[in-house]
């Protein structure tokens, strides 16, 4: 068991957990790009190598039996924090995209920049449609009036595409629901609304510089619109607008939620900050005690009076029942059905048929990310939080970039953001847990 084992001399932390890491994450790329595997078989086998080989040095092979167990509540867990949210943003994306709205949202995008900057139409499309809407469903909505675009004004082809594919891949990597933010955002236990709001923000630059970069590839590169296989060019742009919804009833799903999650957000660290204050003015008479004993005081108090409920306000109360995730959502949800009831003349019945395709869609996406929470529950157990940080600490590493140089090596290995997010957030949620607060 020894060989297994690599210790460091002077020191009893273990590189062996790195070991088991990038076994399962080879296994993870191996599976998925050259056999072909289906993401949800490649985590799910991925964390069981992981539980195994960590085993190998506690417990032997018989801690396979266990590895079940905890591979099994690693699965539940995820699938009960992001299951009914991803399934929601689905039902979200029908019905924007069956009843107009995500063709009146686009539109008015063109009609506010003028075709003379339809890049920076088709971005700002692309960097909302993209965040209840899962990202090619969003591409092939969008592409159309690209070709469209391109075909009327003999040019920038190239450059509008990149606009479609920067402003969505953007969101659909930091921005929740869409299902590799939601996971990472539930495993290291951040608030919802806090991450959209900051996903948009900070999203934001890099959206700036794929546009400036998309420009100057264009500038080089003639690329012509090909012909599209016996495809109506402008279908999708000749829908009258009178059979589209109203910008606001379009954008309202996707807005509504964002209101309701950041709207509790700021009240609730409104009044988390004033209770810290509050506790910080009865500490700071103690003059005896070190700087470094007051703040462990603090902490220890702030940490047990934030759970009362007797120190929030009425509205805290509501903000937060309104800003649940799955009510937030649920109130899109049920906006987006209403336009679409109203626009095609359908009653519930009907449309609740067409249920079937995008619920089918989240419920693979669901199996996959609720396999990568599993897949992160055995990294945990392989003790690797502890080896990082001694790591991190006598080489002074970063943890922010260690986070992003190991999503972004699985990403450029095996193609998919959601696989490279799910393995990423396995490893540093484990590093954040052991992590000190501030």
């Amino acid at each position: 068991m020894d060989t297994f084992i690599l210790a460091q001399a002077t020191d009893t932390v273990s590189n062996w957990p790195i070991a088991v890491f990038l076994i399962s994450v080879a296994f993870i790329i191996l599976a998925i790009v050259k056999m072909r595997v289906h993401a949800f078989v490649a985590l799910i086998c991925a964390a069981l190598i992981a539980g195994w080989l960590s085993g190998l040095r506690d417990g032997g092979p018989g801690h396979m039996v266990e590895t079940i167990g905890q591979v099994a509540q690693g699965f539940g867990d995820t699938a009960k924090g992001v299951g009914i949210v991803i399934a929601l943003a689905a039902i979200i994306g029908m019905c924007l995209l069956e009843s107009g709205a995500a063709d009146r949202i686009v539109r008015t995008f063109v009609g506010w920049f003028g075709e003379k900057h339809a890049g920076w139409a088709l971005l700002a499309s692309g960097f909302v449609l993209s965040i209840p809407v899962f990202f090619d469903t969003m591409f092939f909505l969008v592409i159309p009036l690209a070709r469209m675009l391109a075909l009327r004004t003999g040019k920038n082809y190239l450059f509008f595409v990149m606009c479609i594919g920067a402003g969505g891949a953007i969101t659909h990597s930091i921005v929740p629901p869409t299902p590799g933010p939601l996971l990472v955002g539930n495993e290291l236990g951040l608030n919802l609304g806090t991450i959209i709001i900051a996903g948009v923000i900070f999203g934001i630059p890099p959206a700036i510089v794929a546009m400036l970069y998309a420009k100057r590839l264009n500038a080089k590169m003639d690329v012509p619109v090909r012909a599209a296989d016996g495809a109506d060019e402008s279908k999708a742009a000749e829908k009258p607008d009178s059979e589209l919804p109203s910008f606001a009833a379009s954008i309202m799903p996707i807005v509504l939620p964002v209101l309701l999650l950041g709207a509790f957000s700021f009240v609730d660290m409104m009044e988390k900050q004033e209770i810290r204050a509050a506790i910080e003015a009865t500490t700071a008479s103690d003059t005896e005690a070190t700087e470094a004993e007051r703040l462990a005081a603090i902490k220890a108090v702030y940490a047990i009076e934030v759970a009362k409920p007797e120190r929030y306000s009425q509205l805290h109360a509501v903000t937060k029942f309104f800003g649940d995730k799955v009510i937030a959502l649920g109130f899109g949800a049920l906006l987006s059905l209403l336009v679409l009831m109203k626009q095609a003349g359908l009653s519930i019945q009907k449309v609740s048929e067409r249920f079937n395709g995008p619920l089918e869609t989240a419920g693979v996406i669901i199996l996959i990310t609720s396999a990568g929470g599993a897949f992160g529950k055995t990294i945990k157990g392989s003790g690797i939080a502890d080896t990082l940080q001694h790591y991190g600490e006598s080489m002074g590493i970063n943890y922010i970039i260690m986070a992003w140089v190991v999503t972004a090596l699985v990403r450029i290995a095996q193609g998919s953001a959601t696989v490279s997010m799910i393995t990423g957030v396995g490893m540093m949620s484990a590093l954040s847990a052991n992590a000190s607060p501030d």
